[in-house]
């Protein structure tokens, strides 16, 4: 019996995805709840699983090909594992038939040894499998391209008067590879933001002494008493930038046509950089969450960026964002605002650096604070009024909790 392997149901958000990888290919053995193919949306890579045991079936849409939600990728042959065991029992004990026999058919290779000859153009039809039934391994393609590499090249014939041509030391190699959606959908946001709106960057600097302080006296004990939550730089400017929000509602506002819509919550964005490139979940309801929360949920955020386990839900929406370039080493940057948002807060390397304090040069932890934002909404007076609150309160903390 057939069962269809169905795409997800994508969000109102996403309209289509492309087949990232299958991790099967026809005539392998699938177990119930095995990943087996990967759809890459513009937001998130969302994983398929398999429904049955059994082994997989017929391809219908192939790596690359565009899918819609709940389009049929492919099917599984339900108990085919079982009926297939038996079959291989005679195949192997006559491997070199088998891999005769092969040449009339697909060969049968694992996948990773059908993507290597692929990679090196070897025909796998002309390679003896030595697994189990004659299986093609990833190892037999090693050998077949070590072979092709040590084979000696046909003698070339002597061009009649051929002209010399120079050619310069070392590679000069070339790789082109499609833009994945992720990526695609990030340069059309860029874009979008760039010509959608009078977008404008202030700057100014913040003393980090007493936040560094703080944290080098308690995160030790931060850790202990939050179940092993640490505390970083982060919590302390998401803390402050949505106590600057509710003194600047217009930062925190979106324009919707010819609205303006106020928003009377906090959800911050906090960029995170992962292999796909940059993506933004955001902490709901940020303006009520304690530094542990906000910790908690960036680290959480974090770890699922990397796995590639971000859900959709968690990269929707978002009233205002903030970016760390320090963590790369960035000393100053103009962070572009995720639309329809209307500004984003960029945060930069700690540099030590001379400052005159009352009337002497002292050396301080500085950083270099960027807001870029929308014009149409935000007036230059609100944009540096809003960073030198956050400037205050980040340089005395003991503000954020009297509420001054």
């Amino acid at each position: 019996m057939a069962i269809e392997i169905k795409a997800p149901t994508f969000p109102e958000s996403v309209a289509d995805g492309t087949v990232a990888t299958w991790h099967k290919q026809p005539g392998d053995a699938v177990k119930r709840d095995e990943l087996i193919v990967d759809i890459e949306t513009d937001k998130v890579v969302l994983e398929v699983l398999a429904t049955a045991d059994g082994v997989l079936g017929a391809i219908v849409k192939g790596e690359g090909d565009t899918v819609l939600s709940d389009e049929v990728l492919g099917s599984i042959v339900e108990g085919g594992a079982a009926a297939a065991a038996p079959a291989a029992a005679p195949a192997a004990a006559a491997p070199a038939a088998a891999a005769a026999d092969a040449g009339e058919e697909d060969p049968v290779a694992a996948p990773a040894a059908r993507k290597l000859a692929e990679e090196n153009g070897i025909d796998l039809a002309s390679v003896a499998g030595t697994g189990k039934g004659g299986r093609i391994t990833k190892e037999d393609v090693v050998a077949a391209v070590a072979n092709k590499k040590s084979a000696p090249a046909p003698a070339a014939k002597p061009a009649a008067a051929a002209a010399p041509v120079v050619v310069a030391a070392g590679d000069r190699t070339e790789k082109r590879v499609p833009m994945t959606r992720l990526r695609a959908k990030i340069a059309e946001r860029l874009v979008e933001a760039q010509s959608s709106m009078a977008m404008l960057t202030t700057f100014n600097e913040v003393d980090m002494t007493e936040v560094m302080a703080l944290r080098s006296k308690y995160k030790d004990l931060f850790e202990k008493t939050h179940n092993g939550v640490r505390l970083g730089f982060m919590s302390f400017f998401v803390k402050a930038a949505t106590e600057a929000l509710k003194r600047f509602p217009a930062v925190n506002a979106s324009i919707d046509g010819n609205d303006i819509v106020y928003h009377g919550y906090a959800d911050v964005g906090v960029a995170v950089s992962s292999d796909r490139g940059l993506v933004v979940p955001v902490l709901r309801n940020a303006e009520s969450m304690s530094l542990a929360e906000i910790e908690n949920g960036i680290a959480t955020f974090g770890k699922k960026a990397r796995d590639g386990k971000l859900a959709i839900e968690e990269m929707t929406g978002g009233t205002f964002t903030i970016t760390n370039g320090g963590t790369f080493g960035s000393m100053m940057s103009t962070p572009i605002v995720n639309p329809p948002q209307a500004a984003i807060l960029g945060m930069h390397n700690i540099i030590q650096r001379p400052m005159a304090i009352n009337g002497q040069v002292v050396i301080r932890p500085m950083m270099y604070l960027a807001l870029s934002y929308d014009h149409r909404l935000i007036d230059g007076k609100e944009a540096v009024t809003f960073l030198v609150t956050i400037k205050n309160l980040l340089e005395d903390p003991s503000r954020l909790l009297l509420d001054i």
